[in-house]
Order: structure tokens, then C-alpha cells, then sequence
């Protein structure tokens, strides 16, 4: 059995929360710029985005619409990534290795969607029957 490292929990749901969580404390520490206001609205909107789709999509009644939630927290995970990249932080700051880990942890969970909609939509070839 492979032990999972106690930042990035195998449960999604408890790793998206972590994950929005780790944004919020971030955005909470880092110095207040125009620019860390104004991208850090959009990052705290995508980085939740992220946890609540994965929650509607676990709650979904068909295939087609887990796919597409799915693929919704996909999108967020990558804007995510895409606001952290753009907010600016000192490379000597203590807030930039935080930052680099959590558009790091964007990336796993855009990828770990991905493979899951790529599992879901791949067509399923039927076992050749077998003569009894």
C-alpha cells in the first residue's frame, strides 16, 4: 500500500476543501497590492469552484452530467493554476514557495480530472463471449 502524503489527502472532496482552504490562508498573508486584489477575487472564486462542482458532480443522476461537472472542476483547476502563476509575490518571500505548491496542486487535481473524464468517455469494448 503506497502512503499518501498528509497535504494531499486520496479523498477529492477533502482535497479540493484543502485546496480552496490553502488559497483563502494565502491570499489572507501575502501584502495587499491592486493586483493581489483584484487576480485574488478571481483565484478565491475559481479555486472554490473547484471543491463545489466535485461536490454537485458526485451528487449527479447521469453519466453525461458527472462528466460535465467533472469537467467543470477540470476548467477551474487550470484557471486556478492560471491566477496563482499571475499573482505576483516576491521570489524571496515566504508566500512564493506556498504559492508555487498550491498551482502545483492545481495542476494534479486539473490532471486527476481530466483521467477521470477520459475514463468515463472512453468507449467500452464488449468482452467476446464465451462458449459455455
Amino acid at each position: 500500500m503506497i502512503a499518501q502524503e498528509p497535504s494531499r489527502p486520496f479523498d477529492l472532496e477533502e482535497r479540493t476543501y484543502k485546496f480552496a482552504l490553502g488559497v483563502r490562508r494565502l491570499l489572507k498573508n501575502v501584502p495587499r497590492t491592486i493586483t493581489v486584489e483584484i487576480d485574488g477575487k478571481q483565484l478565491v472564486r475559481s479555486s472554490g469552484s473547484v471543491g463545489a462542482n466535485y461536490l454537485e458532480a458526485n451528487e449527479c443522476i447521469s453519466t453525461r452530467d458527472f462528466v460535465y461537472r467533472i469537467k467543470i472542476c477540470r476548467k477551474e483547476a487550470r484557471e486556478s493554476r492560471y491566477w496563482l502563476n499571475l499573482l505576483f509575490i516576491e521570489q524571496d518571500s515566504p508566500f512564493n514557495s506556498e504559492r508555487l505548491a498550491l498551482a502545483d496542486e492545481a495542476d494534479q487535481l486539473a490532471r486527476i480530472f481530466g483521467a477521470i473524464v477520459r475514463k468515463k468517455e472512453s468507449p467500452v469494448t464488449p468482452q467476446p463471449a464465451t462458449k459455455p
